[in-house]
């Protein structure tokens, strides 16, 4: 059984995922074998909130090269957890700002 640290791997902090903050929406790297249903939960029991919705994405690594050499960074999974309108926010994003 996978814990809720094992699921979400760390918070994306991007110019771009912390204009969704406003619409309560946060953006995570996860495990790359969870689905949906165990990434809400791992966001509830983690922050105490409720997830309206979850959607992920596969994305794939990035072709990396130094020198004559190159190579591939490991492909990710990425997930955006939409919280319901009478959900609280998640502070740890609130002091990015």
């Amino acid at each position: 059984m996978k814990t809720a640290q094992d699921i979400i791997v760390k918070p994306i902090i991007t110019e771009r995922s912390m204009g969704m903050v406003a619409q309560k929406k946060y953006t995570f790297k996860v495990a790359k074998d969870s689905n949906k249903i165990e990434i809400a939960k791992a966001v509830e029991q983690l922050f105490g909130v409720k997830v309206a919705s979850v959607n992920t994405m596969n994305v794939k690594g990035q072709l990396k090269r130094q020198g004559r050499y190159e190579g591939y960074q490991s492909d990710w999974k990425k997930a955006i957890v939409t919280l319901t309108e009478d959900s609280k926010t998640i502070e740890f994003f609130d002091g990015m700002f």
